[in-house]
């Protein structure tokens, strides 16, 4: 199975066109199973830029697309119009031998993230129901912190009970974006993904728009960073990566 997963697009002012319309040539060479959105499609949650963003997306080539909102998604009413523009956030995508389960953290005009109470259970019904597969659960907003991002209040208010319920459900891979970081945490035994900044110039950590390419094959988990235009990391390593050659 190979998943490519993009993030934090910012279609607004910071937003970077061309870069974009790269990243989506490349992954439509990929052959991907299904591409993961992890939030922040839009800078200020505006119109307009829900149908730039869209208008990209839309090019994506893919046997399955989930899309999930940010916190840039949610304002100025913007969580009125994402369903409109894309699916509900919060959605789960069955294949053969797995699952895609998109949580929305995201709530309106908070730039910190949360699960909630009602989306709990329904996560933890999706992942009995989803029992005998390879789960995978995504989300715009940090569970754990990573570094270069601030401090504890990038990561959802309730990490601990979401936390407890991918461990207690063998959840096999968690996809994050929210702070332009690439980063990868195991927590006992649980690989969980952090997505750099595929199409913004505000970007921190690592100085360049990425995206991940993630194969699952016999239960081994290959996660790539892929610079748009430039080279492959290995992600699992990126805490011994040299910064100074992601400067511009």
């Amino acid at each position: 199975m190979r998943l490519i997963q993009i993030s934090d697009l910012h279609c607004g002012l910071r937003f970077r066109g061309d870069t974009l319309q790269q990243a989506i040539e490349e992954i439509n060479s990929l052959n991907a199973d299904v591409i993961v959105v992890t939030g922040d499609l839009t800078e200020d949650g505006l119109l307009q830029e829900f149908q730039e963003a869209k208008r990209y997306l839309s090019q994506l080539k893919c046997r399955h697309m989930t899309v999930g909102s940010g916190n840039h998604d949610s304002r100025t009413t913007g969580h009125l119009l994402f369903p409109k523009f894309f699916s509900e956030p919060s959605t789960a995508i069955e294949f053969e031998d797995a699952a895609v389960i998109m949580l929305n953290s995201s709530r309106p005009d908070r730039e910190d993230g949360e699960v909630g109470f009602n989306q709990g259970l329904w996560l933890i019904g999706h992942l009995e129901r989803f029992k005998d597969k390879f789960k995978i659960v995504a989300l715009h907003h940090h569970i754990v912190p990573v570094p270069d991002t601030g401090m504890e209040r990038n990561i959802v208010s309730d990490s601990g009970d979401l936390l407890r319920t991918l461990l207690s459900h063998n959840v096999g891979l968690v996809l994050c974006g929210h702070r332009h970081r690439p980063w990868f945490w195991e927590i006992a035994k649980l690989p969980i993904v952090y997505a750099g900044a595929i199409s913004t110039t505000r970007l921190r950590g690592f100085f360049k728009n990425t995206y991940n390419i993630v194969t699952i094959k016999n239960g081994s988990i290959d996660i790539k960073l892929k610079v748009v235009g430039g080279a492959e990391y290995d992600l699992k390593a990126i805490g011994n990566l040299d910064l100074s050659d992601s400067m511009p």
